[in-house]
């Protein structure tokens, strides 16, 4: 059994509103960075600029991961999503490791910051629109089960983190004097930058991997038991993945020897239904029917 989705009006909206808050905010970065001079403004633009890029690609991996089976591609292209989310997190990191050669350049440099108040103007301005971007990315992205638009969102709001570090460094200085503030708040805010960066990559790893969601998987076993008990059947070989936007699901189903195919095939195509109920709208169920007698006979290619 299969259930399919299409792309939301509220995804495409929310990616696109992001593609343009992106471009807008690095520009209002960067200018923050040329009038104060500050390296803590600069890694946030610098942040910014892979945000952008990142974006984009986002952009079109959520586009591509709705493009249907073809005969290339027979399983979709949903996983596309993960690596979306994996070049995210790459351009986090790579973010992070710019920033900190920045601040380290600019323990030697110690050049003068300018305009704080500016600065603390156009950065606070960014972070407001980016946690309320953030916010609304991951919203969706849990409501439509999307890896694209998850990663999108905590890369948002890892920029989010990577301003108040800014700020913070901004109002030191501007209440101490003490120009260290700069490139210490630069680092903390590399690093940061780095514990998201590598969390979207490992969530990549897993999802090409196919590994299991445990929490899927306690669903699927109460539900299967729940339905089986009662019809004196059981179930074995239940395996699960998520592709990016897809669930897919499989298990064998066992009937006593005297039931006809035509009603083993009805209950297992309500069961089916049952399944794919509890996942939602984007699931592929696939039931394989046994008879009793041979439910211990397994063919090394049947066996997880």
């Amino acid at each position: 059994m299969s259930v399919n989705g299409s792309l939301s009006e509220d995804q495409s909206r929310v990616m696109s509103l992001s593609l343009i808050v992106a471009i807008v905010l690095l520009v209002v970065k960067v200018a923050a960075a040329v009038i104060t001079g500050s390296s803590a403004i600069y890694s946030d633009a610098a942040e910014s600029v892979t945000h952008v890029l990142a974006v984009a690609f986002a952009a079109w991996a959520l586009r591509l991961s709705y493009k249907p089976s073809d005969e290339t591609h027979h399983f979709g292209h949903d996983k596309v999503a993960f690596l979306s989310s994996g070049f995210e997190g790459a351009m986090i990191s790579a973010a992070a490791l710019l920033i900190v050669y920045d601040a380290g350049r600019q323990v030697f440099i110690r050049g003068e910051i300018a305009s704080i108040g500016i600065g603390m103007i156009l950065t606070g301005l960014a972070a407001a629109v980016n946690l309320f971007l953030g916010s609304a990315l991951l919203r969706v992205g849990k409501k439509r089960n999307s890896a694209v638009l998850r990663a999108n969102g905590h890369h948002v709001l890892a920029d989010v983190w990577t301003s108040g570090g800014v700020l913070a460094a901004l109002v030191l200085i501007q209440t101490t004097g003490w120009k260290w503030w700069d490139p210490i708040f630069a680092v903390l805010a590399a690093g940061k930058l780095l514990w998201t960066g590598g969390k979207l990559m490992r969530e990549s790893f897993g999802g090409l991997m196919d590994e299991a969601d445990l929490k899927v998987e306690k669903e699927l076993r109460d539900c299967l038991d729940a339905e089986c008990s009662p019809s004196g059947l059981s179930y074995h070989n239940l395996r699960h993945r998520h592709s990016g936007r897809t669930h897919w699901v499989e298990f064998h189903l066992v009937f006593p020897d005297q039931t006809g195919l035509r009603d083993a095939h009805e209950i297992a195509t309500l069961m089916e239904g049952k399944v794919a109920a509890l996942l939602g709208p984007d699931v592929r169920v696939i039931s394989h029917l046994e008879p009793r007698s041979a439910e211990g006979i397994e063919h090394e290619w049947e066996v997880r």
